[in-house]
Formats: C-alpha cells, sequence, structure tokens
C-alpha cells in the first residue's frame, strides 16, 4: 500500500515540474520587466521655481518616478536629499544645481541647471568681498598675511589653498565693516585629499589689524581645525561648521562691540600639512 503512494506521488510530481519547465520556456524575454530589480533608465531631470514672497529662495523638485534615492549638490559637495525642498541664494551668482537619481538595478542619471541670482539679498548677503574666490577679481580683495617660502596660499579657480611644513605659518585677511550690537556668522567649505601632520587652521575676526610675522588671535578663535583636538588627520571635506572640531573653537559668530572696521582674518599651517587645506564659499552674514 505503502509503495502504491509513493508511486503516485511521484507521477504527479513529474507532472508538475514538466508544467512550469513548460511554462517558463514559453515566457517572453521580457516577461519580468519592471521587476523592481532589473537596471532601468532612470529621469534625474528637476525643475526650479523661484518661491513668492522670498527673496532668492527657490523650490527644487524632481520628477519621482523610478527615482529610489536622490543625491544633491546644491554648492557643498553630493549629499542625500529630498525630491521637493528649498534653497537660499542670497547672493548675486550663477549657481550650478546637480542631482543624480538612482533607480532599480542601481541605474543612475544625472542632470543640472544654473540658477542666476542678479542681485543679492541686503540683508542675508554676504559681507565679504570675493568670498567665492572665483577669480583674480575676486583674489584681489584678499591680503596675504605673512609670506614665507615654507608656507604659501595659493590661488586657484574658485579656491585658495594654505600649505606649510616646519611649522611656518601663513594666511589671508579683509577688512570689513561692521555694526555695533550685530551678530555675524562665519563658514566656509574646507578640505583636503591628505589631512596633517601637527597642522592648525584658525578664524580670528577683531578691531586690530594684522601685522605682517605676527600671528593674529584677536577675538578668540571663531572656527579651527587641529591635529591636537583631533581634526584634520585624515582627508576631509565639508563646511567647517560641520568638520571643525572642539565646540568652543567653532561657534562662528563674531559679536561687533563697535560700528566700524573689523579685520576677518584666515590663518594656518603646521609641521607638515601636506596636500594642504583648501578653502571655499567664505561667507559672513548677519545672524537671523
Amino acid at each position: 500500500m505503502n509503495l502504491h503512494i509513493i508511486k503516485k506521488k511521484g507521477i504527479v510530481l513529474m507532472f508538475a515540474i514538466a508544467a512550469i519547465v513548460n511554462f517558463t520556456s514559453c515566457q517572453p524575454e521580457d516577461s519580468f520587466t519592471d521587476n523592481g530589480l532589473t537596471p532601468t533608465s532612470v529621469d534625474a531631470s528637476f525643475k526650479v521655481t523661484p518661491v513668492e514672497g522670498k527673496t532668492n529662495v527657490y523650490n527644487i523638485v524632481a520628477q519621482p518616478k523610478g527615482v529610489l534615492r536622490s543625491i544633491w549638490d546644491t554648492g557643498s559637495g553630493f549629499a542625500d536629499g529630498k525630491m521637493n525642498f528649498e534653497i537660499s541664494l542670497p547672493d548675486a551668482g550663477t549657481y550650478t544645481i546637480s542631482h543624480k537619481a538612482i533607480g532599480a538595478g542601481g541605474a543612475t542619471a544625472l542632470a543640472t541647471q544654473n540658477i542666476i541670482v542678479a542681485t543679492s539679498d541686503p540683508v542675508k548677503g554676504n559681507i565679504l568681498k570675493g568670498g567665492r574666490l572665483t577669480n583674480s577679481e575676486d583674489w584681489s580683495k584678499w591680503t596675504v598675511t605673512n609670506p614665507a617660502s615654507s608656507a604659501s596660499i595659493t590661488f586657484g579657480s574658485g579656491s585658495a589653498t594654505l600649505t606649510a611644513t616646519g611649522w611656518a605659518g601663513n594666511g589671508i585677511y579683509q577688512a570689513i565693516n561692521v555694526v555695533a550690537g550685530k551678530k555675524y556668522v562665519i563658514d566656509m567649505l574646507t578640505s583636503s585629499t591628505t589631512g596633517g601632520s601637527n597642522t592648525w587652521f584658525e578664524v580670528y575676526c577683531g578691531y586690530a589689524a594684522p601685522v605682517t610675522g605676527t600671528d593674529y588671535s584677536e577675538g578668540g578663535k571663531l572656527r579651527a581645525l587641529s591635529t591636537w583636538d583631533g581634526c584634520a588627520t585624515a582627508a576631509f571635506s565639508g563646511k567647517i561648521s560641520a568638520v571643525g572640531c572642539k565646540a568652543e573653537n567653532n561657534l562662528g559668530i563674531f559679536t561687533a562691540t563697535k560700528t566700524g572696521t573689523a579685520y576677518l582674518v584666515i590663518r594656518g599651517g603646521g609641521e607638515d600639512m601636506k596636500a594642504g587645506i583648501k578653502i571655499q564659499d567664505i561667507e559672513m552674514r548677519l545672524s537671523m
């Protein structure tokens, strides 16, 4: 009896396998299209629209169909983002917005658009001149603090790179007009492909003019990177407000005690800064 049942089950199983093989062999090659695993093309396009009632604020909306992950570069490098968000561009200039869309199967696409801002926001605008370091016109707005053979500032398109060896130091500064009682927020994009050895990088703002051959320290550290405090020991990239360390040296706010001329000073140096620290998009704005 048991042998008879086993034989019947075996016959049924054989018929089932044959049916499955016949079914799959008859399916067209595209029968599994859009199964969520097969790589397909993905659309990274997006729209930019000025936000009514807001100065130099834009709404960015990406088309969502087929996009599983959205990565944006709005000026500080690529980072995960939303499909619909607002961006504030208080300073006059041309800005390139890039969107990297990732779809099923890891398919990617990249779309870019330029936003042209004709006039700076009179309240939120950058009070620094040449903060974007775009070209020689911007570079001319800055003065080198301590010219030296073993420490240098090299200007490039959109950046200034500080390098130093042998415990030398160098930096740049700019005179600015401030108003008593106002608070100003200072930030900039900083990066290094190597990090440094016994390296410091500091930002100050004070009323005394920098003197060549001396280390500026008016007003105390407002921003800082330091290998002794655990920063800049390896490659890094980001706003100094995010990648700087030791919170008490990275508040980034200058409070004007009197109306008049102040000096924003960016300086650094060390035993060996290796590839150096690159500075981009320096800004000083009224705190809202």
